[in-house]
């Protein structure tokens, strides 16, 4: 059974860091793209950042880059997300994605349950 646990959210004021992790079982996590996707109150879900399954090549938003670094140990089988100069925009629920994409173009995916970041005064 699949199991993927995001932790590390919280309160943070405008302008701090904070580092969310995802760690998961179940699967073999090398074979695996993961991804951070984030929603806040009354907006879809948007990807915020993906790294392949080796960690050789990284995608962000535009609104991030430069600010968050994703991250993975497949060793250890979790991936990260390293949030710097958090802006209260970025104030949202943070989920953990892991795709398996098959040979015939069909995905698998898993997603964890969230984690709360809030960036506040």
């Amino acid at each position: 059974q699949v199991h993927i646990v995001e932790y590390g959210g919280g309160l943070v004021q405008p302008g701090g860091s904070l580092r969310v992790s995802c760690s998961t079982s179940g699967l073999t996590f090398s074979r695996y793209a993961m991804s951070w996707y984030r929603q806040a109150p009354g907006k879809e879900r948007e990807l915020v950042a993906s790294i392949t399954r080796t960690g050789g090549s990284t995608n962000y938003a535009d609104s991030v880059k430069g600010r968050f670094t994703i991250s993975r140990d497949n060793a250890k089988n979790t991936v990260y997300l390293q949030m710097n100069n958090l802006k209260p925009e970025d104030t949202a629920v943070y989920y953990c994605n892991a795709r398996y994409a098959r040979d015939d173009g069909r995905n698998y995916d898993y997603w964890g349950q969230g984690t709360q970041v809030t960036v506040s005064s």
